[in-house]
C-alpha cells in the first residue's frame, strides 16, 4: 500500500507529509506549485475539486481525499493511530484548527507578513487574534501535555501553523506551555522528516529563549541598523525607539532572515 500525496510546501501541506511520516506509511510526493496556478490543472481537480493542496489518492482502494482535515481524520482511521487518549477531544482541537486557527493565522500571514503597512485596521484585528488563539493553546497545554492528551492528528495539524510563529508578533516570554509543545514537537524525527516535504525550505525555526540573549532592550528600527548598518548606528539610535524585550527582538531578527530566504526560495520555485 502507498499513498499518492499532492503537496507544496505550506503548513496545510505540511499537516499531511508529518503524519505520513509519524505513521510510517510509504508515500509518494507530487508537487504542486501553487505559484504557478498547477492546482487548477484538470489532472488535479479530479482529485481536489476545490483547487487546494494538500490532497491525496490511497492506492489501496484508489480513494481520493481533499481538505487537511480530513485527510489527518482518514489516516488516523486506517491506521488505528494519533486518536489521543479521547477520540471526541481529539475532535475539539482538530475542529479549533480547521475553523479558528489555520483561518485566522492565515488571514495574520497574509497583512502581517505578506502585506504589512497596507491596513493598520486589518494587522491590528489578525494580530489581536493570533495572540488570542496562542493563549487559547497555551491554556490548554497548561492542563496536558498534547492538544488530545497524548500526541494526536490535532497537534500535527495545529503544529504547522504555529512554525509561522515568526510572522505572528507573539511573546514567547508570555507561553512557556505552547513553547514547550512547540519544541518537543519540532524534534521529533517525523516533523523533520515531514518539514521537507515537498522541498527544503529551510531550517524549522525555533524561538530562542530571553535568557540567553542577556538583559536588554532594543527599538524596532534599532534592530534593524543591526543587521544593516553596524553596531555604530545602533548605539545613537537606541535612545530614540521604543524599547523592546530581548525575546521579541530575537523574534524579529529571526523574521529578517526568514524573508530573505523565502525569497530565495520563491525565486527558485516560481
Amino acid at each position: 500500500m502507498s499513498i499518492d500525496l499532492y503537496t507544496f510546501a505550506t503548513p496545510n501541506g505540511r499537516k499531511i507529509s508529518i503524519a505520513l511520516e509519524e505513521l510510517g506509511l510509504s508515500y509518494n510526493v507530487h508537487a504542486v506549485h501553487i505559484g504557478r496556478d498547477e492546482q487548477f490543472a484538470p489532472d488535479f481537480l479530479r482529485i481536489s475539486p476545490n483547487n487546494k493542496i494538500p490532497a491525496i489518492v490511497d492506492s489501496e482502494n484508489g480513494r481520493t481525499m481533499m481538505e487537511s482535515g480530513a485527510i489527518l481524520l482518514y489516516l488516523s482511521d486506517k491506521t488505528g493511530q494519533l486518536a489521543g487518549d479521547d477520540p471526541w477531544v481529539m475532535m475539539e482541537w482538530l475542529m479549533l484548527q480547521m475553523a479558528s486557527v489555520g483561518p485566522m493565522l492565515g488571514q495574520a500571514n497574509h497583512f502581517l507578513h505578506f502585506n504589512s503597512g497596507k491596513s493598520e485596521y486589518a494587522e491590528a484585528r489578525y494580530a489581536d487574534e493570533a495572540r488570542r488563539l496562542y493563549s487559547v493553546l497555551e491554556r490548554r497545554l497548561g492542563e496536558v501535555d498534547y492538544l488530545a492528551g497524548s500526541y494526536s492528528i490535532a497537534d500535527i495539524a495545529t503544529w504547522p501553523w504555529i512554525a509561522r510563529w515568526p510572522w505572528h508578533r507573539i511573546d514567547w516570554d508570555e507561553l512557556p506551555n505552547l513553547h514547550r509543545w512547540y519544541t518537543e514537537i519540532a524534534k521529533r524525527p517525523a516533523v523533520v522528516a515531514g518539514w521537507d516535504v515537498p522541498v527544503a525550505t529551510g531550517d524549522i525555526p525555533i524561538p530562542c529563549a530571553s535568557a540567553r540573549l542577556g538583559q536588554f532592550t532594543l527599538g524596532w528600527k534599532a534592530a534593524w541598523s543591526l543587521q544593516h548598518d553596524g553596531s555604530g548606528a545602533v548605539k545613537r539610535k537606541i535612545d530614540m525607539q521604543t524599547a523592546v524585550t530581548p525575546a521579541k527582538f530575537a523574534h524579529f531578527v529571526l523574521r529578517v532572515r526568514n524573508i530573505e530566504k523565502s525569497l530565495d526560495w520563491y525565486q527558485k520555485v516560481l
